[in-house]
């Protein structure tokens, strides 16, 4: 429901994060736009594949789940509190949307799960062809 090329996007992002050192979300991002894999038009400096991640990680903070059918309807609708590690409180509110889009994408990163308990990173085949499970997994920075 967010949008019909997500999963290519993410795609590459999970491809990106597998095969070099970058990890932030950010760093992901921008090598996916200097690199424009579904050939954008970029004429004129939009900035697509940053603003579909920072919808997505808008829908996942406000209630998408992965084991559910996403209806687009958020768990919290008034706002989000971020507690950070040295105990400030962070507020943001549904006026403060962009705020709230840009701390998600400047304050995440892609992280490896343990690959026994979420049974990933195994190469498997059907019919004739090859595939690995890949795991996207996505934790704040500390």
């Amino acid at each position: 429901m967010i949008d019909s090329l997500l999963p290519h996007i993410l795609a590459e992002i999970v491809f990106d994060f597998y095969t070099s050192n970058k990890s932030n979300i950010k760093d992901l991002v921008e090598n996916i736009e200097n690199n424009n894999p579904l050939n954008f038009n970029i004429t004129n400096n939009h900035r697509y594949y940053e603003y579909k991640v920072k919808k997505f990680l808008t829908e996942v903070a406000l209630g998408m789940m992965p084991a559910k059918v996403w209806n687009g309807l958020y768990d919290a609708t008034g706002g989000y509190l971020v507690v950070k590690e040295d105990g400030e409180i962070l507020s943001y509110h549904i006026y403060n949307k962009n705020k709230f889009e840009d701390y998600l994408f400047h304050n995440t990163k892609l992280e490896t799960a343990s690959s026994s308990r979420h049974d990933f990173g195994k190469i498997y085949k059907v019919n004739r062809e090859y595939f690995i499970k890949l795991n996207l997994q996505i934790r704040f920075k500390k």
